[in-house]
């Protein structure tokens, strides 16, 4: 394993002239045979187009459209799909930044727990994390500098924190969603993976078109689990001190039920919109993981009454939660529950993304912190709707300070 690609310094040579993104591509494609991970399902190649990114090769999570391939989902009910006529949008807008699609990479079943083969580069033997699993292990294996995911509970972020990279979870409706194979519409979001937070927004800028920010000193607040593992938590509050000491203010999150009761509520609305989205995979479930099934039908059989309760909930922890994080940059917390478990035959839990994706708000994962076994330990930071300029600003911040 070469470790991750640096986006910024491959777009530097790229724009000097030092490679060009003929090159960039077959280096991708020599790194992705001499260790694959099982992370990719399929290639392609098509030229760049003119962009800040300059032929940045891409990998586009299998739930994602890509023209010319097939979208399997992960699952025995897409083996024979036909290749998609048009790229999704988020695809075409990350052609116009200059990158270059170059394959699909490994989802779980439609984007929920059932994995796929991919290991973990950073913990062989351990899982990478779900739904993007493969796009998180290009990254951390430097297959690509640059993946696309796509998260409705913890799917970008787990397997951030599990492979020890960073990743970007964007505001829900940042970018439009045609062309994705979702689960949940008021769930679900685009992602992306990179090896760092500065390149992540190096990223975000050239496919928003916002400049990238300099973040002053941060004011966070933070929250963990009791759920955590030992060794998460000693991770967070090592942290803390560490950002404390750089002068960062980290004062302690003051409504921990707020954060239990949107945890609460965004299971129930992901498994009725489930249940609607893919009615036509829930009329084949016999054909479905366990997992999946029992989603589906889940959903099927709730009442109307229980989702919309749900959504209450939703609605108004995200004005309390405005309340609380005014004068602030970001909330801290673990991304994880602890380092990736061992085996490929589940992700993990996504339990501390739910209530952050339950609202819609920009998320990153900032990699870097160990266990004492030299596994992954990740953190994310939380912000606000459509400030992922400004938080990725506060990352690169914290970023720089975790590592001293």
């Amino acid at each position: 394993m070469t470790g991750p690609w640096s986006l910024r310094a491959l777009v530097a040579d790229l724009a000097a002239g030092r490679t060009t993104p003929e090159a960039a591509v077959a280096e991708a494609r020599s790194r992705i045979a001499a260790a694959s991970f099982n992370a990719w399902v399929s290639s392609a190649y098509v030229p760049a187009s003119a962009g800040p990114l300059g032929g940045v090769p891409l990998g586009v999570k299998d739930i994602i459209d890509l023209a010319g391939l097939p979208t399997r989902c992960g699952s025995v009910l897409r083996a024979d799909a036909s290749p998609a006529t048009v790229d999704a949008s988020i695809v075409r807008e990350w052609r116009r930044a200059g990158a270059v699609p170059i394959g699909k990479t490994v989802t779980t079943e439609f984007a929920f727990f059932a994995p796929g083969p991919t290991d973990n580069p950073a913990a062989p033997g351990h899982t990478p994390g779900g739904s993007s699993s493969g796009s998180a292990a290009a990254v951390a294996a430097g297959h690509v500098p640059l993946a696309l995911g796509s998260q409705t509970a913890g799917s970008v972020t787990r397997p951030a924190a599990f492979c020890g990279v960073a990743s970007l979870v964007m505001s829900r409706g940042r970018f439009p969603v045609d062309g994705v194979t979702g689960l949940s519409p008021s769930l679900d979001s685009h992602g992306m993976f990179t090896a760092t937070v500065s390149d992540l927004a190096l990223a975000w800028s050239a496919l928003s078109g916002e400049p990238e920010v300099e973040a002053s000193v941060p004011r966070l607040l933070v929250w963990s689990s009791p759920d955590v593992s030992p060794a998460m938590e000693k991770a967070l509050r090592t942290a803390v001190s560490q950002l404390r000491a750089d002068g960062a203010v980290v004062d302690e999150f003051p409504d921990p039920a707020l954060v239990a009761a949107l945890t609460a509520a965004h299971p129930v609305v992901m498994a009725y919109e489930a249940a609607r989205e893919r009615s036509v995979e829930l009329a084949s479930a016999d054909r479905l993981s366990d997992p999946l099934a029992q989603l589906l039908r889940t959903g099927a059989e709730m009442p109307r009454a229980e989702y919309e309760a749900a959504l209450d909930v939703v609605t108004s922890g995200g004005s309390r939660l405005a309340e609380i994080v005014t004068g602030y940059d970001a909330v801290l917390t673990p991304a994880a529950l602890g380092s990736a478990p061992s085996g490929l035959a589940a992700t993990g839990d996504p339990v501390l993304s739910r209530p952050w994706q339950a609202l819609g708000l920009p998320v990153i994962a900032v990699p870097g912190l160990r266990d004492a076994a030299g596994l992954p330990l990740g953190l994310q930071l939380v912000g606000s709707a459509s400030g992922e300029a400004a938080l990725l600003g506060t990352g690169r911040w914290v970023e720089t300070a975790l590592k001293r």
